[in-house]
């Protein structure tokens, strides 16, 4: 009878031993998440949606820990990459301050064996297992095309771009290729503001001082808009009749819900994007496809949508930071 209790209690240690040793050895996924800081709307957005996808999908799937790091410069983030990887993660979700900047350190963790998702920027040398960013010509066409339709083809607009990297050559070209197509509308000035509010500010006081007469303005964001809302309001011009951004921020998303005169639109350019790039990664980490696709992309292109008052809401999160 004790031999047989003592045949009883080692099976029993065994399976204690064999259940903990299972729950130690279940693989466990590291996911680093870099972006820049919130130095405007746009990528104070960025980092809120980043913070939202980790915390759900976190709480969803117990065997992913997520790094989430913001990076005031370049440089910095060159250095919070490193730290990632000495953190031993398996997947980083980066959108790089300046890609060439990124380049060699993104090089290196994909060369690691890192699941490496690039979101919005795109690398002049790729490495990365997927690249996902919005429709940077789509944005340019489609808010182009909507324009050109309010201004019945014939009228004075202004123009201020964003940050002289590729993404917004590929908008501004693709805005003027719509405008070319229509002989009756000018393109008065093209000056970049850098995609910011005070800047868009200034170089809008410098437009409506050197042309006497503006129908609209395209400033392809919508952290941008309200520098030129600004200037337009401080000058007391009365002839600007629309004004365009881009991105679909709330504010801008609810001046158009609420029959804003000049602000009847948006096209949108979402830093939710980084979320669905967390999710990328962590299917793309796991060996998993999303949802029930057959296969897993390496390039997501997110369709620039027009936002116009009868589908507002379908736009509008009055909790996000932009």
């Amino acid at each position: 009878m004790k031999y047989k209790n003592k045949i009883i209690s080692s099976i029993a240690a065994c399976a204690m031993l064999l259940a903990f040793s299972g729950s130690t050895l279940a693989e466990q996924f590291k996911i680093g998440v870099s972006v820049p800081s919130a130095d405007h709307g746009w990528t104070a957005g960025l980092l809120w949606w980043a913070k939202k996808a980790a915390a759900e999908i976190g709480a969803k799937e117990s065997d992913v820990e997520f790094y989430v790091v913001a990076s005031s410069s370049g440089t910095k983030q060159v250095g919070d990459v490193e730290d990632l990887m000495i953190k031993g993660i398996n997947a980083l979700v980066i959108l790089p301050h300046n890609p060439a900047t990124l380049q060699k350190v993104i090089e290196e963790a994909y060369a690691e064996g890192i699941y490496t998702v690039v979101v919005d920027r795109e690398l002049a040398t790729p490495a990365q297992d997927v690249f996902i960013a919005g429709d940077n010509s789509g944005l340019g066409r489609v808010g182009g095309e909507w324009l050109a339709n309010e201004m019945k083809g014939k009228g004075n607009v202004v123009v201020i771009e964003g940050m002289q990297i590729p993404i917004n050559k590929q908008r501004v070209d693709a805005f003027n290729d719509v405008m070319a197509e229509h002989d009756g509308i000018t393109i008065l000035d093209s000056q970049p503001a850098d995609w910011s509010t005070q800047k868009a500010l200034a170089v809008m006081e410098n437009f409506l001082q050197k042309h006497k007469h503006i129908d609209a303005v395209w400033c392809q964001d919508d952290d941008m808009l309200k520098g030129v809302l600004q200037a337009i309001k401080e000058s007391g011009r009365t002839e600007i009749k629309t004004v365009l951004g881009g991105a679909g921020s709330k504010d801008i998303i609810k001046m158009i819900m609420e029959d804003n005169p000049v602000v009847r639109a948006t096209v949108t350019y979402s830093p939710s994007m980084v979320a669905s790039a967390i999710a990328l990664a962590v299917a793309g980490v796991k060996g998993e496809t999303m949802g029930n696709m057959y296969h897993t992309p390496t390039r997501v292109i997110l369709g620039a949508e027009l936002v116009e008052k009868d589908n507002a809401a379908e736009f509008y999160h009055p909790k996000a930071a932009f």
